[in-house]
């Protein structure tokens, strides 16, 4: 990011003398949501990027509000025609919007309004309703100026992307080694395999993250004995990196919350995706046993209830509403998070699943 931002201002600004100025006026700041997780962290990173350090003297600031202070301080000195311009860049910008109170962001945005100070803030996300999740009284400081970036490149830049991304630089210590991973390199971008897993990502989302959790999952089975990556280890990668974490949850459900679950497809069904309730379920499950009794053993109803409750703590199925303390927990309306095609894929490798069990999922309105 930091040389990204001294690219771009070497291409608007020829005049090497001002360049020199600018790198020594301009402070830039960059912090990122994913490593300062909370206020404190971030402003102990904010005042060690601007060398404001914080011991003046003999005082030595030890608390946050005492942290803040001497910033907003040191911020506010001064007038725009002499202070130091100061660049904050907040990445992961959705993170920091959870921090307790958002009382980092107003403090910038209020300082950013100062007609003393010479100070922008810039945010990073990927999260279009990042403005919904602000405090009315951040909201108020901010500009409400954005700008929309799209990936505008095709799929043979792409490629190209792929390999740089790959590519070994020419300082590799191992020049040998690095001669060959590059020469794979290559003949991967070139094998049909390869380009087919990577048309699918690209037509699934060009966001380049979702390229380097492909390349780090293909990257993880390089060892000693396999040391050069291969078209396989790319189709495998595409096979994880799409991996349904919620089916996958179903393949450790006991029979009964399987049952359960099916109870809940047809109900979708039949209602066309309504609402329903504890009560709706544990009546469609006892069609199924009435019919199947030889199969299947009648658990009493408070163990059903369990295994139901069990569904909502691993997020299968959710309630509508907050519960109230009022109301009878077999008739808070539920949503199922699960659509058709994931609890029959989840079915055909559940194992020694029954075989009533199977029917009855592949089943329509029959059993109604």
């Amino acid at each position: 990011m930091e040389n990204a931002f001294h690219r771009c201002r070497k291409c608007y600004v020829k005049d090497s003398v001002t360049i020199m100025l600018l790198e020594n006026c301009l402070g830039l700041n960059i912090s990122t949501g994913l490593l300062q997780t909370n206020d404190k962290v971030a402003l102990k990173e904010i005042t060690r990027q601007l060398n404001l350090e914080n011991v003046v003297g003999d005082k030595v600031f030890g608390s946050f509000a005492e942290n803040l202070v001497f910033l907003l301080e040191a911020l506010r000195k001064g007038d725009r025609s002499s202070s130091c311009p100061v660049l904050f860049i907040l990445d992961e910008f959705d993170l920091f919007v959870h921090h307790k109170n958002q009382t980092l962001l107003y403090n910038l945005f209020d300082v950013s309004q100062s007609a003393q100070t010479p100070v922008t803030v810039i945010g990073l996300t990927c999260r279009q309703d990042v403005l919904e999740l602000l405090e009315k009284r951040v909201k108020s400081r901010f500009s409400h100026r954005q700008i929309y970036l799209m990936n505008s490149f095709d799929f043979k830049q792409y490629i190209m992307i792929f390999k740089k991304q790959l590519a070994l630089p020419a300082e590799f210590p191992d020049e040998s080694f690095a001669q060959k991973w590059n020469t794979n390199v290559q003949h991967l971008s070139e094998d049909k395999i390869v380009q087919d897993v990577l048309r699918n990502l690209f037509h699934y989302t060009k966001d380049l993250r979702s390229l380097h959790l492909l390349l780090m999952l293909a990257l993880s089975n390089v060892t000693v004995h396999h040391p050069l990556i291969t078209a396989s280890d790319l189709q495998e990668a595409s096979k994880q990196y799409r991996t349904d974490s919620r089916a996958n949850i179903v393949h450790g459900l006991s029979v009964l919350e399987i049952c359960l679950m099916i109870a809940m497809k047809h109900l979708n069904d039949v209602h066309e995706g309504e609402p329903f309730n504890f009560q709706m379920v544990y009546n469609e499950f006892q069609k199924f046993i009435q019919r199947k009794a030889h199969c299947m053993y009648n658990f009493e109803k408070p163990v059903v209830m369990k295994a139901f409750e069990h569904l909502i703590q691993l997020e299968l199925v959710r309630p509508i509403e907050r519960p109230n303390i009022r109301a009878q927990r077999e008739y808070l309306l539920m949503k199922l998070l699960l659509d058709n095609t994931q609890i029959m894929d989840a079915l055909q490798v559940y194992p020694n699943c029954p075989v009533d069990v199977k029917q009855w999922a592949a089943s329509s309105l029959s059993w109604l």
